[in-house]
């Protein structure tokens, strides 16, 4: 046979954003072997029928945290069977490029994973247990051994930099010396020249440590100073290669320096940055304008940058394990419930029982509530400090050890029918209900009722609440600003709060509403563009590019619903629950060099049994292991 694959019939977005038009695809072997119409299906060992569907190059995910469940499941099946195709790892100044580092005591992976993506410690034990090597290019050869699902772009962390040179209690306290910041640079130019796409830091001012002695102690990366980010950040602007960053949100004049570093009328030449994220905070309305201003003083002539704020293409709604979200890290009082371990309830207990506490947390959720002060005028006017709401009204109910009855409820109207019931003896829906009831404290208030919930059902009760993202033209335009990239997907992050794996395919979806022209634009956008920003091979359907190609049911994505496709499921391979989503039907068909790894709504045998994915590097290459087998057992 001349060809492995022949696509037929599909309608073809080739990731150059020029308008589809009806072509065959052939694949022989990792490559695209031919393009055009009417190609003879008798010379393919495999004919797929696109009649009516959209065939693409497979998509990229431009941020991630799957370091560590790459470990614990090469496969990635949550990426692979959405049409994501390449992920991007080690965001936000984590990931394992120097190993394990547990010296002296010392474990930087949990440490800082745990809080910052709130990941249990067992897993991250789990995954930390298969390291075995103990430098960057150790971990460009590592990830060249495992049969990868999707290709994957590491990035050097800075946060676990800081650690290696400096141990990480050090690199908690103080500054570098001038022989450690020199051994840093040296590091990190040294994994340029082997290819690594580029640097990622922290600034976010809410990520904080999760062992003793440091519960209260803020990762690595946030201990950098100015200068540091400076001098590291010159190393990655003279490789060509991209800056991911957080910013220190709560110092405007710090994030205008900070992002500055992309000017190349300031610095001689132009660093590629790429932050998270633009996002329209319910809270606080003026932040995505912000965003939106910053990005186009950065990149326009005067300061001649090359910026990128990530959008995400969906609402921004996320989950709590009782008090336990990211989020609450924010705000201190939450921050205090974050501190113990997850299976720590007695600690939490602790805590919620304490009278002084108590009083802590009801100074905080009715903060700005009511009266003449100015967090008050911050509410009114959408300018608050908080990203999460204090109010039981955005909050609702998703499970939990509470009555069926109350899924999908908001809290406030829980609350307000314990109260008929216990006043009147009426409101309650069951006997089940009236015995929750029962143990809610005479007459509370909405914060006694929040403190309740807390105690009498810790992480076991989980809600959610629609943090960002509430408006879906406001939305849309960030999302399809030609100055931001489609991402912040945080896919493999956050296990048990969040889920955006079908991201790319809600901004495609975004997309369609308004025609094939915005499609094909918004395909180049999710796959030449995350690609040439990156530095890396691929995101193009085009004779010699790598056969990563996916088969899409435009009427299936049409109709896609990923809100109520929002699972909470067991993955055995992390022994722990983990958010998902399910878009099953709208991808038909994925190929990852070559083979068909999703097809008729199910995994195939290569999955996780063959060395698919590719470790893609920024300056164009890939890590390859010489003689690796193309059916290496995972």
């Amino acid at each position: 046979m001349q060809w492995d694959v022949l696509i037929r019939n599909g309608m073809l977005f080739d990731g150059d954003g020029a308008a589809p038009r009806l072509a065959d695809v052939a694949i022989k072997g990792r490559e695209i072997a031919a393009i055009g119409s009417g190609l003879d299906a008798a010379q393919a060992a495999d004919v797929v029928d696109a009649k009516g569907q959209w065939v693409l190059p497979g998509l990229f995910d431009a941020h991630t945290h799957l370091d560590l469940e790459v470990e614990l499941d090469p496969r990635l099946p949550e990426v692979v069977r959405h049409g994501t195709t390449t992920v991007v790892v080690s965001n936000c100044s984590l990931g394992l490029a120097f190993g394990r580092q547990n010296r002296n005591g010392e474990e930087p992976i949990v440490d800082c994973f745990a809080r910052v993506e709130n990941m249990p410690k067992h897993v991250l034990e789990k995954a930390a247990s298969k390291v075995d090597w103990s430098d960057p290019k150790g971990y460009l050869d590592h990830l060249a051994t495992l049969p990868l699902g999707p290709n994957v772009v590491p990035m050097i962390p800075h946060s676990m930099l800081r650690a290696e040179v400096m141990g990480l209690k050090q690199s908690v306290s103080r500054h570098p010396t001038v022989e450690e910041m020199a051994q840093m640079e040296s590091i990190l130019d040294t994994s340029m020249q082997q290819g690594y796409a580029g640097f990622s830091t922290d600034a976010l001012p809410f990520h904080y440590l999760a062992n003793d002695p440091h519960r209260r102690t803020k990762i690595p990366s946030q201990w950098g100073s100015f200068a540091e980010l400076k001098r590291l950040t010159n190393v990655v602007r003279a490789h060509g290669r991209v800056w991911q960053a957080t910013p220190p949100k709560d110092n405007p004049l710090q994030v205008l320096r900070n992002f500055s570093l992309t000017s190349s009328r300031l610095w001689g030449k132009t660093l590629k940055v790429t932050a998270v994220a633009a996002l329209d905070i319910a809270t606080n309305a003026s932040l995505a304008k912000l965003a939106m201003f910053l990005t186009r003083v950065l990149n326009s002539k005067f300061m001649g940058g090359h910026f990128r704020f990530q959008a995400l293409a969906a609402p921004f709604r996320v989950w709590w394990d009782g008090p336990i979200n990211p989020l609450s890290e924010e705000i201190a009082e939450l921050r205090e419930l974050n501190e113990p371990d997850l299976d720590d309830r007695a600690a939490r207990l602790k805590l919620l029982n304490d009278s002084a506490f108590q009083a802590r947390f009801r100074a905080m959720w009715l903060m700005g509530r009511a009266g003449f002060n100015l967090p008050n005028l911050l509410r009114l006017l959408k300018r608050e400090q908080y990203a999460f709401s204090r109010r039981a009204e955005d909050i609702t109910v998703d499970s939990g050890p509470v009555p069926p009855v109350w899924k999908g409820e908001t809290l406030a109207a829980v609350h307000a029918r314990a109260l008929q019931w216990q006043a009147t003896g009426n409101g309650a829906r069951n006997a089940e209900e009236a015995d929750h009831f029962a143990r809610v404290p005479k007459g509370a208030d909405e914060v006694d009722f929040m403190l309740h919930l807390y105690r009498e059902y810790d992480t076991a009760l989980r809600t959610s609440t629609l943090t960002a993202n509430r408006d879906p033209a406001l939305t849309e335009k960030l999302l399809f600003d030609p100055q931001v990239l489609p991402g912040f997907n945080d896919s493999g992050a956050h296990l048990t709060n969040m889920a955006f794996y079908d991201g790319n395919l809600r901004g495609l979806q975004m997309a369609q509403r308004h025609g094939v022209e915005k499609v094909a634009w918004h395909v180049r956008r999710l796959t030449r563009d995350p690609a040439e920003f990156f530095g890396v091979h691929g995101g193009r359907i085009a004779v010699g590019m790598p056969a990563d190609v996916i088969v899409i049911d435009p009427t299936a994505l049409a109709r896609h619903d990923s809100e109520a496709n929002t699972h909470y499921l067991w993955r055995p391979e992390l022994a722990h629950n983990q958010m998902v989503n399910r878009s099953d039907g709208v991808v038909t068909t994925s190929f990852i060099a070559g083979r068909a790894v999703w097809r008729d709504q199910q995994f195939t045998k290569h999955l996780g049994h063959e060395k698919l994915g590719r470790v893609l590097l920024g300056n164009g290459g890939e890590t390859t292991v010489a003689d690796m087998p193309m059916a290496q057992a995972a």
